[in-house]
C-alpha cells in the first residue's frame, strides 16, 4: 500500500494539501483537507515532498544592499565510519527568500577502507537499468559516480554494486555484491534531515568489511548414494529438470479445481509460488523470456510479481503493456545472463 493513515498529501487537481485519514480499499482512501472529509483515487492525489523541493516560489524581486547580504552556509566535510558507503549530494539553487531548492543529486562511493577495490555500478528506475559504471575506488578515498535529476527520484531507485579485489587475496571473496533500494519518501525526508543539520551528504553503508571465501563444504557422494538419494551428473543436470514455459497462467482456476474455499492470501500465496516455480526453471533452461499472466483486477498480483522481480538479478527488464492477447493483464520478463 502506497499510503498509510496519517501521511501528508497533496490533491493534484487543486494542490490544497491534507492528510489520509482512512484507507478504503487498493484504489481508494478517505482525506482531510481543511477540516472536510471526503473519498479520493489514488491517482488523485501525491505526496507532497516533491512539491516542496522543486517548486520555486514567486515573490517580488527586492533591492539588495552589500551590508544585508547573507553569508554563504558553511558546508561539513562528509563523515562516515569504516567501511564502503553510497552517498548523495543534493545540488540546491536558490530563490529570492534564500530557500533552498533541490535541483539533482550528486551521487558519490566513499571508501573509508585501507583496500582498493573494482566495483561495477548499476542504477535502475522503474526496474529498468538507467547508468552503468565500471572503474576502482582506491582506499581512503571518494569516487564521484553521476547525478540524478531530482524528479527521477520519485521513481524508486534500486543502487546495485559489485565489489572485487584491485589485489585479489586467496583468503577473500572473488566477487561481493550489494543492492541499496530507496523509497523517493525515504529520500525527501532525509534531505529534509540534512537541511536542519545544516549537512551537505546523507549516505547508505554498502558493507563495513569485505568478506572472507566460503570454502565449499565437501559431501561425500558414496554416503549419499548408499542412503538412497539420487545423484546426477551436474553437466546433465538441465535433462532432470521440469521442462520451462515461455507463457504461465497465474489465474487461480488454472492452478487448482479446489479453490473456491480458499481465502484471498490462501490463493495469492499459491499464485506467487507457482510464479517462483516456472521462473526459477526458466533461469535454469536459460530463456530469453518469460511471459506471466497475472490478469487485470485490483492489481494485487501484479504488484507483488513487479516487487520480486525488482530484486532479481537475473532480470534485464520487464513490462507491463497491453497485448493482443492479454491485454493489460501480462507481463513480460526478459532476461540477462
Amino acid at each position: 500500500m502506497k499510503y498509510q493513515q496519517g501521511d501528508k498529501i497533496i490533491v493534484l487537481l487543486t494542490n490544497e494539501e491534507g492528510t489520509v485519514a482512512e484507507i478504503m480499499n487498493e484504489k481508494m482512501v478517505m482525506i482531510e483537507v481543511k477540516g472536510v472529509r471526503f473519498p479520493a483515487y489514488m491517482d488523485q492525489i501525491d505526496f507532497p515532498y516533491f512539491k516542496m523541493f522543486s517548486e520555486k516560489r514567486v515573490a517580488d524581486k527586492k533591492k539588495i544592499f552589500i551590508d544585508n547580504v547573507k553569508q554563504e552556509k558553511g558546508r561539513a566535510a562528509v563523515k562516515v565510519d569504516n567501511g564502503v558507503f553510497i552517498a548523495f549530494l543534493p545540488v540546491f539553487d536558490k530563490d529570492i527568500f534564500d530557500d533552498d531548492v533541490v535541483e539533482k543529486l550528486k551521487i558519490y562511493l566513499i571508501n573509508q577502507t585501507d583496500t582498493a577495490y573494482n566495483f561495477t555500478y548499476n542504477v535502475f528506475f522503474g526496474g529498468e537499468s538507467n547508468f552503468e559504471l565500471k572503474n576502482a575506488i582506491a582506499p581512503l578515498s571518494d569516487f564521484y559516480l553521476h547525478n540524478v535529476n531530482f524528479e527521477d527520484l520519485s521513481d524508486n531507485p534500486r543502487f546495485d554494486v559489485e565489489f572485487s579485489l584491485v589485489n585479489p587475496d586467496k583468503k577473500k571473496a572473488p566477487y561481493y555484491e550489494t543492492s541499496l533500494k530507496l523509497k523517493a519518501k525515504q529520500l525527501f525526508k532525509r534531505i529534509e534531515e540534512i537541511q536542519l543539520k545544516n549537512e551537505p551528504t546523507f549516505s547508505y553503508p554498502l558493507f563495513e568489511n569485505y568478506p572472507d571465501k566460503i570454502d565449499d563444504e565437501k559431501v561425500d557422494l558414496s554416503r549419499l548414494g548408499n542412503a538412497g538419494f539420487r545423484i546426477y551428473d551436474v553437466s546433465k543436470v538441465k535433462e532432470n529438470l521440469p521442462p520451462a514455459r515461455t507463457v504461465v497462467d497465474l489465474h487461480i482456476e488454472k492452478l487448482t479445481d479446489n479453490w473456491k474455499h480458499l481465502s484471498n492470501f490462501e490463493i495469492l500465496t499459491l499464485q506467487l509460488k507457482e510464479f517462483e516455480k516456472f521462473y526459477e526453471l526458466s533461469v535454469a533452461h536459460y530463456q530469453p523470456s518469460l511471459t506471466i499472466i497475472h490478469g487485470v483486477g485490483v492489481g494485487k498480483l501484479r504488484d507483488e510479481i513487479h516487487e520480486l522481480l525488482r530484486l532479481k538479478k537475473e532480470v534485464k527488464s520487464f513490462v507491463n503493456q497491453y497485448h493482443a492477447s492479454y491485454g493489460y493483464g501480462a507481463t513480460e520478463i526478459f532476461f540477462s545472463y
